[in-house]
């Protein structure tokens, strides 16, 4: 509150300054003020009234009248020449009225258009703050000049989809396959759980980065960069990744802040929802200038740093500007990696706000009273017990819809509630657009009501896993001419 009214002062004294300037200005432009009968007259009068002097003052025509009728009169003057000056006097009266009243409206109306400016002004700069906002930084990457062009790869998905669905399944066992949780991650216990069991049970090596995603998007890049080369190293195969939210844009710049050491190790990159050019989430809550940006900015420092424990930085490392900042420095090897970038739209249906999202599980046998004949029995029924586990649900496709139609009424952007559809795709990219509606939680968390009839969160990955597989066999092949091939192979 101490920030508002100290702003509100600063604007007073502005405001207080300008009209001072005006005032001197206009008072200014006066050049003299009438003493006594001097009466300042337009130049429209062609001629004097009898009995007056007139002069040229800076360009004005004006009109002297001196006290002189009295004395006129003692020396013998005719009473009709007193009564013609007094005439005169009595219209050189009224025209000095009108004049005095004509000045007083000019220097009114100047001060109202310029408080009208100012007023404009301080509005429009109101005005900006709180609506322009990111309207002008999403999608950037699609603008620049050096931008490629993008392959949309939708179709293709869709048949590996169908055939992964129908039980054919075509990802090799000689890679590893090793996925990036993104943000918060780190007190997310269900993140990319039921996707590695799913690849598991296919007996496919998989992993889930045990990286701090509260951390800069370097950190994690040199993180992510020591880890692919053990999982090579150990297993001597190829590591294919798989990245969400934040954990793709930390396995990119991993990619491309060490592609010399990592060319040869890693086989393709998925980004799964991922602010690769930015979000305008992170870009508005941390923006400079806007209204509240300090309390603001207090508060995300309380959350991050001292309840999570995690870096500021993680979270300024996706606004607009350091995402510009870091491409400008450090290109990803589109031509040489296969990439796929994924973005979906969040379903803003009121329906939408019914559905919960299982984010963790609780176990029973630690509150359960134990009978005394349990406590001495075997280790089964310790074990059944202890796989006694409620889920630990919470809104999230709610919280999503509702930061999705945020964006949408603000910004006109088609977003899965954190990510814009242009900022999440990669220039030079193979591009996954599905028509499902899925917000920015869904490839991670399961919800409580599944339809089977649609593909779930690990199908997709999969899909998205055996794609890469498919670009990088037809990039080998389609290498001396450079072209990029969707169709199937053989």
């Amino acid at each position: 509150m101490e920030d508002y009214f100290s702003r509100f002062l600063n604007l007073g004294w502005q405001l207080r300054q300008y009209l001072t300037e005006l005032i001197e200005s206009l008072l200014g432009c006066i050049d003299w003020i009438p003493r006594r009968n001097e009466v300042q007259f337009s130049a429209c009068h062609e001629r004097p009234l009898p009995g007056t002097t007139g002069y040229i003052h800076e360009g004005a025509y004006v009109l002297s009248v001196g006290n002189t009728t009295e004395e006129k009169h003692a020396n013998g003057i005719s009473e009709g020449m007193v009564l013609r000056k007094g005439f005169s006097n009595i219209c050189q009266r009224s025209y000095g009225r009108s004049s005095y009243l004509l000045h007083g409206f000019r220097l009114v109306q100047r001060l109202a258009f310029h408080v009208r400016d100012l007023w404009c002004l301080f509005s429009s700069e109101i005005h900006a703050q709180l609506t322009r906002g990111s309207s002008e930084d999403i999608g950037w990457l699609q603008r620049t000049k050096a931008s490629l062009s993008s392959v949309d790869g939708t179709s293709r998905f869709k048949e590996l989809l169908h055939d992964i669905r129908n039980g054919v399944h075509c990802l090799p066992d000689t890679l590893v396959y090793l996925f990036i949780p993104g943000l918060f991650s780190n007190h997310s216990p269900l993140y990319f759980v039921n996707t590695k069991r799913f690849f598991s049970k296919m007996g496919l090596t998989c992993h889930v980065a045990k990286i701090h995603s509260e951390a800069s998007v370097e950190k994690n890049a040199w993180e992510l960069k020591q880890y692919i080369e053990e999982l090579y190293w150990g297993s001597g195969k190829q590591v294919l990744l798989l990245g969400h939210s934040k954990g793709g844009v930390d396995a990119a710049a991993a990619i491309s802040l060490y592609w010399s050491e990592l060319k040869g190790k890693v086989a393709g990159l998925a980004l799964v929802q991922s602010p690769y050019g930015g979000t305008p989430v992170a870009s508005d809550i941390l923006r400079e200038g806007q209204i509240a940006d300090k309390e603001t900015r207090r508060i995300m420092e309380l959350v991050v740093c001292r309840i999570i424990k995690g870096d500021m930085r993680a979270l300024e490392d996706l606004t607009y500007a350091k995402r510009k900042d870091f491409i400008s420095k450090h290109k990803l090897p589109v031509d040489e990696l296969p990439i796929i970038s994924f973005h979906t739209e969040a379903s803003t249906a009121p329906t939408v706000l019914a559905t919960l999202t299982r984010v963790a599980q609780a176990e029973l046998l630690p509150w359960l009273p134990m009978p005394r004949f349990l406590l001495s029995a075997s280790e089964f029924v310790e074990s059944m017990l202890a796989s006694l586990k409620i889920p630990v649900v919470a809104p999230v496709s709610a919280a999503m819809a509702i930061a999705a139609l945020h964006l949408r009424l603000r910004y006109g952007e088609r977003s899965d509630g954190l990510v814009t559809r242009r900022d999440a795709e990669v220039p030079g990219s193979v591009v996954v657009r599905p028509e499902r509606r899925l917000d920015h939680a869904w490839m991670v968390y399961s919800t409580l009501r599944k339809d089977r009839a649609e593909a779930d969160a690990s199908e997709m990955c999969e899909a998205l896993l055996a794609m890469l597989v498919e670009i990088g066999r037809n990039k080998k092949l389609c290498r001396p001419c450079g072209c990029l091939s969707l169709t199937a192979s053989a």
